[in-house]
């Protein structure tokens, strides 16, 4: 049935003109449109609408992620801008906060502005 849809993607913000920020100057989404309802985002095709909330519970898990080639120079490049990686308890990551999962894919956390986690991981070709 939505096997042939586009996925629209929802992350909550309580402070949009800051997650606005985050997600188009330090992680280089494009803004497509915005309104009173969302800051709408090209993330590579996939309609990412950040929407303003006044609360967000804090979910233990990854609410969005991006698979990337390079998840080495891609860590690089958002610590160059600022973005902390997350450590967990328990998992042995490298120095920049990448773990390998037994698959042997590789994984990265940081969180936005509100402290949603959000993910890279580089799939094991």
């Amino acid at each position: 049935m939505l096997s042939t849809c586009d996925l629209i993607a929802f992350v909550p913000a309580t402070d949009i003109d800051r997650a606005r920020r985050f997600y188009a100057e330090t992680l280089g989404l494009t803004l497509v449109d915005e309104n009173p309802a969302a800051c709408v985002f090209d993330a590579n095709g996939t309609m990412l609408r950040v929407t303003p909330v006044e609360e967000v519970p804090r979910a233990p898990y990854t609410v969005v992620g991006w698979a990337v080639a390079d998840i080495a120079g891609v860590v690089q490049q958002l610590t160059d801008v600022g973005v902390a990686f997350q450590r967990f308890d328990g998992m042995e990551q490298d120095e920049r906060g990448v773990w390998q999962a037994p698959s042997g894919d590789l994984v990265a956390w940081f969180t936005d502005p509100t402290g949603n986690t959000l993910s890279l991981t580089q799939f094991r070709t």
